[in-house]
């Protein structure tokens, strides 16, 4: 019998990819591992503890110098795992952006 994957493709590193979460204020940084990454969410495994970070939302970034990124948050936490989903940016009036408006 067949089984349908009804999400996103995922893609999952071998040896992983170094790339770091940031707060949304800027006040920290931690570097990770990228494990897994999808269209809509992602598998990280963190340098360190996560204790006492503000992780309902945050940046995960792709470049040390922090011109590719996704805003986060956090969905699920397995030791120094942790699951995140991308958020989407919201247009002026609160309801989320379509990929095919043009932003002004």
């Amino acid at each position: 019998m067949a089984t349908e994957n009804s999400g996103p493709e995922r893609v999952t590193f071998g040896r992983g990819y170094s790339v770091w979460i940031m707060g949304i204020d800027g006040t920290w940084r931690r570097n990770c591992v990228l494990k897994a990454v999808s269209a809509n969410d992602a598998e990280l495994m963190l340098d360190g503890s996560i204790e006492g970070l503000n992780l309902k939302e945050f940046f995960l970034l792709l470049s040390s110098t922090g011109l590719a990124y996704r805003r986060c948050e956090l969905i699920r936490v397995n030791g120094s795992e942790i699951d995140v989903r991308f958020l989407k940016a919201k247009s002026k009036n609160g309801k989320p952006k379509r990929d095919d408006q043009a932003t002004a």
